[in-house]
């Protein structure tokens, strides 16, 4: 087999391979008295035709089923003798393919890039540091009553926590514009689910009361129509709801897993959660620091391909966010959500990717056992049968593979921690867990 690469710009590459016609010739004989146990044709018993005539008769349909697998074949091979790692799908070009003479085609496609590391010793990570107070306590304990909130209506003017319920209509030089109506409307005032002044304006409105709100969209608003655009909204209050929060009682404890009322067991559990949802957010955040750095002291050029793939799949999420979106065509899809919108995120993920996976090659780490174990074990301890989700991730070698690829990121993580300079900053427990 004849093999040659050249470098067609930056990244690509393209090989041209020939593989001796006797090769396939062979490969095509193979097939051929393989199939003759079953071929049968005119004149001759089931399995008894002769080689050449089963060629007369299939022999070149023979050959056009083993193209494949003989490309497939040879470009592996010829990956290996050349010592190159394709970043993608190549393309692929038959230059000829005629019996008798060799099969010739080229292969097009992307390497990965060249990464080297620089140094870790200069990086700067700040590493936030909170602890968890009575007051933090109360202030979840809120949260979680707010959760169960419940309304009633109410006779009297609307304030900032009540629930209107409205109808409104939206009008712009007069005209009605499109998302602008509805009916029997819930909300909630201070939510801030509307454009500037809208709640304010519900505010002091009693049941049965209509009145016309002048308001401008905000500049970055994402309907181009509206963008700054004066309107008026002809609003008119059906009922006002005022929000009861329920006692921290037992039945209310009940709801959130301490069974037996006891207040001092279920601030316990509160601060374990807290302190858990806590150490995640350092954690996380630290990591996103540690990221940071590693983008700003490395400049990587990026195959196209990669970055093709990874839209693709940021795309592909955020369609299982929305629940699905019935599309005949991919193009509707692309038109619907367009490579832009993905591209700096998809920059990112394929850059860090690829920088991580030379911190682990260079330094050779493996994925701790001990660590992937505890990882699925946190992960495992929500669920009724802890341990059947344990033996579950371990009985499938993808989820396992992602649990290892997780802990190979927290060591490489570790590992730029240990050579940064870090900086301890004490902040309050509602800063640390922000998003």
């Amino acid at each position: 087999m004849q093999v040659s690469i050249e470098t067609t710009s930056g990244l690509e590459r393209r090989l041209t391979v020939g593989v001796p016609a006797e090769h396939v010739d062979n490969r095509a004989n193979e097939r051929l008295k393989e199939a003759a146990k079953t071929i049968r044709i005119n004149g001759f018993r089931k399995g008894k035709a002769p080689l050449k005539v089963i060629k007369r008769h299939y022999g070149e349909g023979v050959r056009q089923e083993i193209l494949s697998d003989v490309i497939n074949h040879s470009l592996q091979e010829a990956f290996v003798r050349e010592d190159v790692q394709p970043a993608g799908q190549p393309h692929i070009e038959i230059k000829q393919f005629a019996s008798g003479k060799d099969l010739e085609f080229t292969a097009t496609f992307e390497v990965y890039p060249d990464v080297t590391l620089g140094e870790f010793d200069g990086y700067q990570i700040e590493k936030l540091s909170a602890e968890i107070n009575s007051e933090n306590i109360d202030n979840m304990i809120n949260s979680l009553r707010e959760q169960q909130a419940s309304y009633h209506v109410v006779e009297r003017v609307a304030k900032e926590g009540d629930k209107a319920n409205i109808n409104f209509l939206g009008t712009k030089d007069g005209e009605e514009f499109e998302g602008g109506k509805a009916d029997g409307h819930d909300l909630e005032l201070g939510s801030n689910s509307m454009i500037p002044g809208f709640e304010d304006g519900i505010v002091g409105m009693s049941a049965g009361e209509s009145k016309v709100l002048s308001l401008t969209f905000p500049e970055d608003y994402h309907v181009k129509d509206l963008k700054g655009a004066a309107v008026e909204f002809q609003v008119t209050v059906n009922r006002v709801e005022e929000k009861v929060l329920p006692e921290v009682d037992a039945e209310f404890m009940k709801k959130f897993g301490e069974e037996h009322g006891d207040m001092d067991k279920f601030r316990a559990d509160i601060e374990k959660n807290m302190n858990r949802e806590l150490a995640n957010a350092i954690k996380n955040k630290t990591k996103i620091s540690v990221m940071d750095q590693l983008l700003e002291n490395h400049t990587i050029e990026l195959p196209n391909a990669l970055m093709t793939s990874e839209i693709k799949a940021l795309r592909e999420q955020m369609i299982q966010q929305f629940g699905g979106m019935q599309q005949n065509k991919e193009m509707d899809l692309k038109s619907l959500l367009p490579d832009e919108m993905f591209h700096e995120k998809a920059e990112r993920r394929v850059s860090l990717g690829l920088l991580i996976g030379e911190v682990i090659k260079v330094n050779d780490l493996k994925a701790d056992s001990d660590k992937v174990r505890s990882t699925i074990e946190e992960l495992a301890a929500s669920y009724e049968q802890p341990h059947e989700v344990v033996n579950y991730y371990y009985n499938n070698p993808q989820l396992l593979s992602g649990i290892e690829a997780s802990v190979l990121e927290d060591m490489v993580v570790e590992l730029i921690l240990e050579k940064a300079t870090v900086t301890e900053t004490v902040v309050s427990y509602e800063e640390a867990v922000k998003t």
